[in-house]
């Protein structure tokens, strides 16, 4: 069985799901909506510069649900799907997950968004795993903190290969493909069998040029 990796935001999503969601926050009037849409914005720009410290802002993007009870957060991440992560659907991206689940591949979904955000647009993509960043958890509500590593530049790939020594001797980076729109990815980009730049940022799109990687669209 083959690995097929994606990135999610930017990449199977025609838009960023992390940072969609401090705009529905402000939409659902539980954050102040001038300083959360700055300061996510200026996070976001961070992101861009390859210069984001990704656990300080999963720590600020999940606060307005941090102590929330889990019927609470899941109503609430209910309208996050139907309002904004819906029309970030790219009927490319539903085709080419099919490809891949026609050929037998392990579809794995590596993220740097948290899993309270992505967990359920992984089932509505219907994906076989998914990597994310983690959040801490007491008594099933959430302290605001991350769990772990950040699953984000090197942090993904040391999060992929524990994933990978849970799996031994049924998936491996061999005959890997990965697909992703940052060169934020290149960590892990460079390590797979094929690397795939979809829809890239300036930036990858200039790498993959320059290494002759596959350049794609599902925009």
């Amino acid at each position: 069985m083959a690995l097929a990796i994606f990135d999610l935001d930017n990449t199977l999503l025609g838009g960023d799901s992390d940072h969609a969601f401090g705009d529905f926050l402000i939409s659902e009037g539980l954050v102040d909506p001038i300083t959360h849409k700055a300061r996510n914005d200026a996070f976001y720009q961070q992101y861009k510069l390859g210069a984001l410290d990704m656990a300080a802002y999963t720590e600020f993007a999940i606060a307005a649900v941090a102590g929330l009870p889990r019927a609470q957060r899941d109503a609430l991440h209910a309208r996050f799907m139907a309002g904004f992560v819906e029309p970030m659907m790219l009927p490319a991206a539903l085709e080419l997950l099919k490809q891949h689940r026609d050929a037998g591949d392990y579809c794995l979904i590596m993220t740097a968004t948290n899993r309270y955000v992505t967990e359920p647009i992984a089932q509505r993509l219907g994906v076989d795993g998914l990597i994310a960043t983690e959040l801490e958890l007491e008594d099933d509500l959430f302290t605001g903190k991350v769990a772990g590593i950040a699953n984000f530049q090197t942090g993904k790939v040391r999060n992929l290969e524990l994933w990978l020594a849970q799996h031994e001797g049924e998936l491996s980076m061999e005959d890997s493909v990965f697909y992703s729109d940052s060169f934020n990815d290149l960590p892990l980009l460079e390590i797979a069998t094929r690397a795939v730049a979809v829809d890239p940022d300036d930036t990858l799109r200039k790498i993959a040029q320059e290494r002759n990687w596959e350049i794609l669209s599902l925009r």
